[in-house]
């Protein structure tokens, strides 16, 4: 399990290394005009472009650029280019702001996941159990409006209904939670709920239509005929090869969203990454640079968390 695991590790320094030699190519060389414009003013002289881009280091070749640019994204920004360095719009360090709206957007990830997999497991697995049922048509039927409702539809109907009409919930804006707890929590119930459904409906027919191919399998017969109930058939024969392509799905759906949520932040005027990002389209490269490598670090850290996790579910999978 050991050797599985540092292997594992390597791979991921691997393509963390690739996905910062792409992020660098695509917002560092590609983009057209002089980044040390963003620097020096809307009239600059040739003698203040040459003095920028000397302190900058853009004066440099590129493999010395890409190497300080690696060497600033783990061990600090010290140039303000190249690495993360500072928001063209309000020239702040983009590390310092980095985290802290990730801690919006975790809070937002967190409480939308717990939602979508209480209610994505338990309506796949009661709607696999009792096909053409009543529960199971209208189970389905939520599940298609959920995968077909655009999530900024969603969050304006959600609040103007619960806001607007029934004054039910709090509108948009987030208190943090050493603030107000109740408040807190409040403000983060709608956008909680609206992230939720698209992956809740995804998950329930995922779940519903693994565990039916699972539950006609020939070992899930052979159970059955050596006496077993059917509760646990379903529970310790069908649920752990059912749900097993969950876990990736999950690992890469929170991952994702740990690198924003920009539509429900957007029409929630929640502070997280996602809403900082529509912000800095399409001018402040530094901001969606941060934003760009942090999302692909999350989504590889959390493969990571789903490989090992897989391990420990199949052992097949270590010698593999």
């Amino acid at each position: 399990m050991g050797r599985y695991i540092v292997r594992r590790l390597i791979y991921v320094v691997a393509v963390v290394l690739i996905i910062t030699l792409v992020t660098f190519l695509i917002f560092f060389l590609m983009p057209p005009g002089d980044p040390a414009l963003a620097f020096a003013g809307k009239a600059p002289n040739p003698q203040l472009l040459a003095e920028i881009r000397k302190n900058l280091g853009l004066d440099q070749p590129v493999y010395v650029q890409y190497g300080r640019f690696v060497r600033n994204l783990f061990m600090g920004d010290e140039y303000g280019w190249p690495g993360l360095g500072v928001s063209y719009e309000t020239r702040t360090p983009i590390v310092e702001e980095l985290f802290k709206r990730v801690w919006v957007t975790v809070q937002l990830a967190v409480g939308a996941a717990i939602i979508w997999l209480f209610f994505g497991v338990t309506i796949g697995i009661i709607s696999a159990l009792r096909r053409r049922s009543f529960f199971d048509r209208v189970s389905m039927g939520f599940a298609l409006f959920g995968v077909s409702a655009p999530v900024f539809w969603l969050g304006l109907m959600g609040l103007y209904i619960f806001w607007e009409k029934l004054n039910v919930l709090p509108g948009t804006g987030f208190t943090r939670f050493s603030q107000n707890p109740g408040e807190w929590a409040e403000q983060l119930l709608m956008p909680w709920v609206v992230l939720a459904l698209l992956f809740t409906a995804v998950y329930a027919r995922m779940i519903r239509g693994n565990l039916i191919e699972t539950m006609s399998e020939d070992y899930i017969r052979t159970a059955r005929a050596k006496g077993l109930p059917e509760r646990k058939v379903v529970a310790k024969h069908g649920l752990r090869a059912s749900l097993t392509p969950v876990v990736t799905m999950f690992g890469m759906d929170f991952g994702l969203l740990l690198g924003g949520a920009i539509v429900t932040e957007s029409v929630f005027n929640i502070p997280g990454l996602g809403f900082w990002l529509r912000q800095a389209l399409p001018t402040d490269i530094p901001v969606i640079l941060g934003i760009t490598v942090f999302a692909a670090f999350a989504v590889t850290f959390m493969n990571l968390i789903v490989d090992i996790i897989y391990a420990f579910l199949d052992p097949r999978v270590r010698y593999s």
